[in-house]
């Protein structure tokens, strides 16, 4: 039976801290049950058949901790060596990282050593398996890349693009955690659209109304009439204006118009409101992240630039866009954002797929159609930032405004992004933080 040899290597401080920050139950289980999620990491498609784990190692510190607040309200350390016995259960070699200083344990370079005595090992490995989002692995990637074999990056952080664009493929925060929780994952054609609908989508023959088969549906002769009036909307819209059409405040006026049909089919089977335009054959169609235009009667908007109301990114907030993939939506929509995200914290258990579904629901109610991988960027910038939506108290939406920016802003630096104080405070004030002041009291 033909598999695909692997060899993984998990850098356990990194992955468990990351994780810790997000969501500290779903760490826990991470750490405390690793072959559950090992065996549905096998389980996903791999190019030239069925995964088979040939290396195993697990790289920890194990006088490492975190700081915990447990069932009863009490601090206490979670020490990584309570871990060690559940890894080696499950068929890892763990190997004891104890730091060489304040802030190493010398795991990068160890896993950096290891991969390659494996590359000249007898045995072929045809994929590497990086659980760590330490950009400093760079090299190692691109190492593996020359010698012709596929990488998957397994990481709980927004790793840098350097790092995540040289791998085959990359097990993002969000996808990590479905993982452990066991969870559907989608390695690829993670579809992010505009207006905010970011499931994954059946193949559907343009022009067709295609049926869905998952969730509640709407009555055919409902379905589709809503289909046709969703025509006849766009259409006359498409024909009468004279400049780019923006995708999101269609997309809201048509869920206004036509109600649960929307949900209820996920855009009439195309999973995307971009998808249900294309489906429509307009002539001269073009589109961009947020617009739809004619591209014989309209002047092309100017790449990069445009946001969800047809304005344009200031130039640091463009940078930060086009380094760190802030998402490109209006001004106006950060404050509902961390608002809702407040709402969802003080009302909520938190659960990232639960938290970014609702958050994203409620804000189209409101009229604020944002993508669910962008209300997911925020929750992991204020997670970054000091301001866990587990928290407790729950923070605030000024406190989760101020730790996203601040997180955003200290990513651009380790970036390299340069920001004199008049463009830090253009990113303020675009991204909807106060400027710095006196500290919020824990």
């Amino acid at each position: 039976m033909d598999h695909v040899r692997v060899a993984l290597y998990l850098d356990f401080d990194n992955v468990f801290i990351g994780l810790f920050k997000l969501d500290p139950a779903v760490a826990i289980q991470f750490a405390s049950n690793p072959g559950d999620w090992l065996a549905r990491l096998l389980s996903l498609p791999a190019p030239g058949g069925s995964r088979r784990w040939l290396i195993l190692r697990c790289y920890l510190n194990p006088a490492g901790w975190v700081a915990h607040r447990n069932a009863a309200g009490e601090q206490e350390r979670v020490y990584f060596s309570r871990f060690r016995p559940s890894f080696v259960r499950a068929g890892f070699d763990v190997i004891d990282c104890p730091r060489y200083n304040a802030t190493k344990n010398g795991a990068d370079i160890r896993i950096v050593i290891d991969a390659i005595d494996a590359l000249t090992a007898d045995t072929p490995y045809e994929e590497f398996v990086i659980a760590s989002g330490d950009s400093d692995m760079t090299p190692l990637l691109q190492r593996l890349r020359r010698s012709d074999r596929r990488t998957m990056i397994v990481s709980p952080a927004d790793a840098a693009d350097a790092f995540v664009s040289i791998a085959d493929r990359v097990l993002d925060s969000e996808q990590l955690l479905a993982l452990v929780q066991g969870e559907p994952v989608t390695l690829d054609g993670d579809i992010r659209e505009p207006d905010g609908d970011d499931r994954d989508a059946d193949a559907a023959d343009p022009g067709a109304v295609p049926r869905r088969d998952t969730g509640p549906s709407a009555d055919d002769d409902v379905r589709s009439a809503a289909y046709a009036t969703l025509r006849t909307i766009v259409t006359t819209e498409y024909d009468a204006t004279a400049t780019p059409i923006n995708m999101a405040s269609l997309a809201q006026r048509l869920r206004g118009e036509l109600g649960q049909v929307i949900t209820e089919s996920n855009w009439f089977g195309f999973g995307s409101f971009a998808r249900a335009v294309e489906s429509l054959r307009l002539p001269n169609l073009r589109m961009s992240q947020h617009l739809i235009w004619d591209d014989d009667r309209h002047q092309a908007p100017e790449q990069g630039t445009v946001t969800g109301h047809g304005g344009v990114l200031p130039e640091p907030v463009e940078r930060l866009a086009e380094l760190l993939n802030l998402p490109r939506i209006p001004q106006d929509w950060w404050p509902p954002i961390y608002q809702t995200l407040a709402d969802y914290a003080a009302s909520h258990q938190f659960n990232l797929t639960q938290c970014t579904s609702w958050s994203r629901d409620q804000l189209h109610d409101q009229g604020v159609p944002v993508s669910r991988g962008a209300v997911a960027f925020v929750v992991r910038g204020t997670s970054y930032g000091g301001r866990p939506l587990h928290g407790q108290p729950p923070p605030s939406a000024d406190q989760i405004g101020a730790a996203f920016v601040a997180n955003v802003l200290n990513r651009a630096d380790a970036a390299g992004i340069a920001f004199d104080e008049g463009e830090s405070g253009q990113v303020r004030d675009w991204l909807g933080a106060a400027r710095p002041g006196p500290a919020d009291p824990d």
